[in-house]
């Protein structure tokens, strides 16, 4: 029988997501045995084995697949601790803070077999309907606008700040409507607040404008928005020189709900082309958010065990460097407000793991 070992770097919220999504498809690869470790400062209520380093877990677990879902601002000392590593690295996003070396992390990691950077809204039924209508009616993006946020204020977990949050808005943009096109930052502002427990003036959100080959593009996003709230909006030009409208909204009302739009206005009013809410009535309790997830996890198991090569490129190391420095230059060129004041009590409360999937998604 055959064998994959996975190693979870951070189980928590997170690495947890991930464990569930691995144990939950070892049904459809019976001829494989899954091995589970992690690594965690603390030995955590999991029936696996536990490793206090990085190094020693490497050489006894042997690992396959290294899942790294440490917080954002760990992200860079756990990757530089790979380097060498030959096997597939699962890593949350984003691939580091601004401050990190990305010439370093680019030779730390230039021997893995693969690697991929959670953008797990590629594996939505509804980005895929959108992307492939794109590509078969060849359409062409004119103008995007992007508001993506949540409330993360008392989370417990350290944090980068708005660029964790805005990659996803940014990787879609170009993933949906950019065929071989990259955006291009054109201005940026922020506030800054102590929302999170990584600092007094941490960005908590950003409005930015960019250009995506002539496409225009404006976005929001928010780690202080008062809900969870993932919407983009896209107007497209045909070949027969019609508009084509389009929006995507994710996550809502609940993860992994997401709802696609899709129409021409016309003198008779709106006419509908597709319109549907992905939805998993059938699914366990347990899998029903995670099923993007789940759908990233099988193309990886794919990929090592089969050599198949996934269905939804990954967002691989060269995606996930131009990524960052694409939130580097947003850091960099952002005129900031602030700090906004959250904290209003002589303790700061926290919200744990035990809380709502709301707050700590």
């Amino acid at each position: 029988m055959a064998a994959l070992n996975v190693l979870i770097i951070g189980p928590g919220y997170a690495g947890k997501r991930y464990i569930n999504a691995f144990q939950s498809l070892e049904g459809e690869f019976r001829a494989t045995e899954f091995n589970y470790a992690y690594v965690a400062v603390s030995k955590k209520d999991l029936p696996f084995t536990y490793y206090s380093n990085i190094e020693q877990a490497l050489k006894q677990h042997l690992p396959d697949v290294i899942v790294v879902a440490v917080s954002d601002g760990n992200h860079a000392e756990v990757l530089f601790q790979l380097e060498g590593y030959s096997g597939f690295i699962i890593c949350e996003k984003p691939l580091v803070n601004s401050a990190d070396d990305l010439h370093r992390i680019r030779q730390a990691l230039v021997n893995t077999l693969g690697f991929c950077m959670d953008m797990v809204e590629r594996y939505s039924e509804a980005t895929d309907y959108l992307k492939n209508y794109i590509r078969d009616n060849s359409l062409t993006l004119l103008r995007a606008n992007f508001i993506w946020g949540k409330d993360r204020i008392h989370d417990h977990r350290t944090t980068c700040g708005v660029p964790s949050e805005i990659i996803h808005s940014l990787d879609l943009v170009e993933w949906v409507a950019g065929i071989n096109e990259h955006l291009e930052l054109d201005a940026a502002i922020g506030t800054e607040s102590n929302f999170s427990i990584s600092g007094d003036n941490i960005l908590d959100s950003v409005s930015v404008t960019a250009r995506l080959g002539e496409a225009l593009i404006t976005g929001y996003s928010s780690f202080t928005n008062i809900i969870r709230q993932r919407t983009l909006d896209f107007i497209f030009s045909s070949p027969e020189k019609e508009l084509v409208y389009a929006r995507l909204t994710f996550d809502t009302p609940e993860w992994d709900n997401d709802h696609l739009r899709l129409w021409k206005h016309t003198k008779q009013g709106d006419e509908l082309i597709q319109a549907f809410t992905t939805s998993f009535d059938e699914s366990e309790q347990a899998l029903k958010t995670i099923q993007k997830l789940r759908k990233q996890v099988r193309e990886v198991i794919h990929y090592l065990l089969n050599n198949l090569p996934p269905e939804h490129a990954f967002a691989d190391l060269d995606t996930s460097l131009r990524l960052q420095r694409l939130l580097n230059t947003i850091e960099h060129k952002v005129r900031r407000l602030g700090p906004a004041n959250y904290v209003l009590k002589d303790e700061r409360e926290l919200f744990t793991e035990d809380g709502s999937l709301e707050q700590l998604g």
